[in-house]
């Protein structure tokens, strides 16, 4: 259960760099009477937030336990270097980690991307954070290899970033526990899916708006009285029913005609 059934809410926790506002604008002109409530956590913690139920579902990085965890992929992002404005890779459009390996690359401890072996030169030391490793790149020290999502969110004027093209990348996914798919997650899952209101995907429908169709269908012929009613206006009377059979068997040129004109 989410909250208590008398004042029912739910909890979705996010992961930095991720955007949730366009689902929670929908979901507040859906469910206007269901709060939604934001919690923000590490990338690392997201799994322990959604495992100890402090969230119902969470937007997190994959990948993800799924032997606990259901997932939906939303979307790959595009991984990039952030260097200082007047580093010589900002003449290229887009680099490779060919191109970083006179650069000390940092990774820091809450790095998202999985890497087999990283570019460049080797750092001393690990930062404890992405924003630390931002604050060792403005001054000059190293370069940052991140989703495209974190360095925005760590912009900062004297940096800019390019495209590497040949790095791991990171994937975000909407998750939550597998046996606590709840009817507040699968409206959750209706929305992010782009599923319209009136989808008959997911959960069912309130029975007022059940009702609502019935009572439509009825109104308009849909349903079994109203599509025999609807019939019988279009079948035309018995009478004319005949009629219109002899007027085919007549012959060319007999319709129209009158009484033969007697000879003088």
């Amino acid at each position: 259960m989410t909250g208590s059934e008398d004042s029912p809410s739910f909890r979705l926790a996010y992961v930095p760099g991720v955007m949730p506002a366009k689902w929670v604008r929908i979901w507040n002109e859906r469910q206007p009477d269901i709060p939604l409530t934001l919690l923000s956590v590490a990338a690392a913690e997201a799994s322990d937030v959604l495992r100890d139920g402090a969230a119902d579902a969470g937007l997190v990085r994959l990948p993800v336990d799924r032997t606990v965890f259901s997932a939906i992929p939303l979307y790959t992002e595009t991984t990039v270097v952030v260097v200082p404005k007047d580093h010589l890779i900002t003449a290229a459009e887009e680099v490779s980690t060919e191109d970083l390996a006179d650069d000390v690359v940092w990774q820091p401890l809450d790095d998202v991307l999985e890497w087999e072996r990283l570019p460049g030169k080797p750092a001393i030391e690990r930062p404890a954070t992405t924003a630390d490793a931002i604050e060792l790149v403005a001054a000059g020290v190293g370069v940052l290899v991140v989703p495209q999502s974190l360095a925005r969110l760590h912009h900062r004027r004297d940096l800019t970033y390019r495209p590497l093209v040949d790095a791991p990348q990171s994937s975000v996914a909407l998750s939550w526990p597998e046996d606590a798919t709840t009817d507040l997650v699968e409206d959750f899952i209706g929305i992010v899916r782009g599923r319209t209101v009136n989808s008959t995907r997911g959960r069912t429908r309130p029975r007022s708006e059940q009702a609502g169709k019935t009572e439509k269908d009825a109104g308009s012929g849909k349903g079994a009285k109203g599509r025999a009613e609807a019939a019988a206006r279009r079948k035309p009377p018995a009478g004319a029913r005949a009629a219109k059979a002899g007027a085919k068997g007549a012959p060319k040129g007999a319709k129209g005609r009158g009484k033969p004109r007697r000879r003088s």
